[in-house]
């Protein structure tokens, strides 16, 4: 993960949080960071926190953004890829 950025977006607003409700969830994603670390999955460290309090969700406008706008140019350049490359990877868990 990147500190602060989703691809060309750069900010605090961008970065990559996880916000459990509880205990339970806040133990597994912090085992599974953990697992990843230790297995080196990624060349850079995990720089996704695991925050406290609420978590708000965005704007409307924002829901189902990658189903809803297919054409608009950052959906194209930066998450069509990835999602092809996860359909292709894990071929089983897509319907």
């Amino acid at each position: 993960t990147q500190l602060n950025r989703q691809y060309p977006d750069t900010g605090p607003s961008y970065r990559s949080a996880i916000f459990p409700q509880d205990d339970e969830q806040r133990s597994v994603a912090a085992a599974y960071i953990a697992q990843l670390t230790k297995a080196k999955a990624f060349p850079k460290p995990i720089v996704t926190k695991l925050e406290s309090g609420a978590f708000y969700p965005a704007e409307a406008y924002h829901q189902d953004f990658f189903w809803r706008n297919p054409t608009h140019p950052y959906i194209v350049r930066y998450d069509k890829p990835k999602v092809a490359a996860f359909r292709n990877a894990y071929p089983l868990l897509v319907n």
